[in-house]
C-alpha cells in the first residue's frame, strides 16, 4: 500500500451529469472499469459503496480517477464534499477497489487496417477522452464502419455525438482512407 498523503478533487467533465474524481495517484492502474449500474458493480466493492448513496447513478473507475454519473435532481454542490470525503477514506484505509484483477483486451490484430485504427485511438483519442473522465473501446471494423464503445462521462454526453461524428470520425477516415463511419454501441 502506497502510503503517500493521498488527495482527491473534483473536476467538471463535458458531461453536466457527472464528476470526475481524481486522485493524487493510481488506484486502478492499467485498468478501466465501467458500471453503469448498481446490478453490474458486482467485482468493485468501491462502485458497489459508491452505489449505496442515493445520488449514483453510474461508476466508472480508471487509473487515478473515479467518474460519478449523478442521478436527475441532485445537485453537485450538495455531492461533491460527500463524494470526497468517502472516497479518500475508502482508499486510505486500504479497501479494494476490484475483487480480481481483469485481463486487458489484446490489442493486437492481423489485419493492418485495423492495427492502424487501434493505434490512433491509442496515441490520439484515448488520452483525450480520458482527460474528459471517459473512455473509448474499439470493437470493430467492418466494410468501413468503425464501432466503439464509449464509457464513463461520454456515455449519454450531450457532445458524444458530436464528438464521435466530428473528431473521431474525421481524424480516421483522414488517416485511414478505408474508414467511411464510425458510430458508437
Amino acid at each position: 500500500m502506497d502510503q503517500t498523503f493521498l488527495d482527491v478533487y473534483a473536476e467538471q467533465t463535458p458531461n453536466p451529469e457527472t464528476m470526475k474524481f481524481v486522485f493524487n495517484r493510481d488506484i486502478l492502474p492499467n485498468e478501466a472499469l465501467d458500471f453503469p449500474t448498481k446490478e453490474k458493480a458486482i467485482t468493485s466493492p468501491l462502485a458497489k459503496n459508491l452505489f449505496e448513496f442515493s445520488f449514483v447513478n453510474g461508476v466508472f473507475i480508471m487509473n487515478n480517477f473515479v467518474t460519478i454519473t449523478r442521478v436527475s435532481g441532485n445537485e453537485w454542490e450538495d455531492i461533491i464534499p460527500i463524494t470526497r470525503e468517502f472516497l479518500k477514506s475508502y482508499i486510505s484505509a486500504g479497501e479494494k477497489v476490484v475483487i480480481e484483477t481483469f485481463e486487458r483486451e489484446n490489442l493486437e490484430s492481423e489485419d493492418p487496417i485495423i492495427s492502424k485504427i487501434q493505434e490512433i485511438l491509442e496515441t490520439y483519442i484515448k488520452p483525450a477522452v480520458e482527460v474528459d473522465g471517459g473512455q473509448i473501446i474499439f470493437k470493430s471494423f467492418d466494410e468501413g464502419k468503425v464501432t466503439v464503445e464509449l464509457q464513463g462521462s461520454c456515455s449519454g454526453c450531450p457532445s458524444s455525438t458530436i464528438t464521435l461524428k466530428r473528431g473521431i470520425e474525421g481524424m480516421l477516415t483522414r488517416m485511414v482512407p478505408e474508414v467511411k463511419e464510425v458510430v458508437a454501441l
